[in-house]
């Protein structure tokens, strides 16, 4: 995930986050982008993270080229892996900020970024580089969840805790984890003026989709770098963190257990 000076990238790469991004494909998350890809285009995919949405997308524009932007180097080891087993030629990977890209202005047809500004330092200057990169013509395309505006059922009080906890400390390191519903104004602010905007859901209903989403979240709360980020800044407590663990497996195990991410999206024509 791409981070600027001013904002720490809050889940870091524990196993438990690695287990969220590689479940994320371009069609459970770049569904609205899918249409407007052309065989010929040249994509810039920024916070490429573990590579499989990359890949997708490189699979879509067989003629063109895709390069996979990360701040973190270590795991573009892993997204090269996903390339070369799907034998992607046209896939490349790099590391930079996106507050600062090192392209030349026009570089790209499409410049996507997935859960990314959510996390930065500054989100209207991260799209306004982003405008910078893409062609005339092109588009730049981004989707950020809105943790206020996730819903979930059953509601245990410790689950609220988790919510509260995580937008505090998501807004401490500089990041806004409400972005969903502001990134049309944000990409206003950057001087992109024909915007269509778009919301879209995960949902894990399932036994195996509560499982794996309860688990990932219970891990994460008390083994990933959120954990320490949490506790060092004296945001929480481990007894806090232990019972919200809890309450996420808890809540796994009801049957009736439903819980709905909403996402919004913008396409925006340069």
């Amino acid at each position: 995930m791409t981070t600027g000076e001013t904002a720490v990238y809050t889940h870091g790469h524990h196993a438990s986050v690695l287990r969220s991004h590689t479940w994320r494909t371009a069609a459970n998350s770049a569904a609205y982008l899918i249409g407007e890809l052309r065989p010929h285009q040249r994509v810039l995919d920024v916070g490429c993270g573990p590579g499989t949405i990359t890949a997708d997308l490189a699979a879509l524009v067989p003629e063109g080229s895709v390069t996979g932007l990360e701040h973190a180097a270590g795991v573009l080891d892993q997204a090269r892996a996903v390339a070369a087993e799907r034998g992607l030629g046209n896939v490349e990977f790099t590391t930079g900020d996106v507050h600062a890209l090192d392209f030349p202005d026009g570089s790209f047809d499409v410049v996507h970024a997935h859960q990314v500004l959510q996390h930065v330092g500054d989100p209207v200057r991260a799209l306004s580089e982003m405008r910078r990169v893409c062609a005339p013509g092109g588009l730049v395309a981004a989707r950020d969840s809105d943790y206020a505006a996730m819903v979930w059922y059953p509601q245990p009080p410790a689950l609220d805790e988790w919510l509260d906890l995580y937008r505090r400390v998501a807004r401490a390191n500089g990041g806004e984890p409400d972005a969903g519903r502001r990134l049309t104004a944000w990409a206003r602010a950057a001087g992109l003026r024909d915007v269509t905007a778009t919301s879209s859901t995960w949902t894990f209903h399932t036994p195996d989709e509560r499982a794996w989403w309860s688990s990932l979240w219970a891990d994460r709360t008390t083994a990933s770098s959120y954990a320490d980020i949490a506790l060092d800044g004296g945001h929480t407590t481990r007894e806090q963190l232990a019972r919200i663990a809890d309450a996420w497996r808890a809540w796994g195990a009801e049957d009736d257990a439903w819980f709905t991410v909403l996402h919004a999206e913008i396409l925006c024509r340069v």
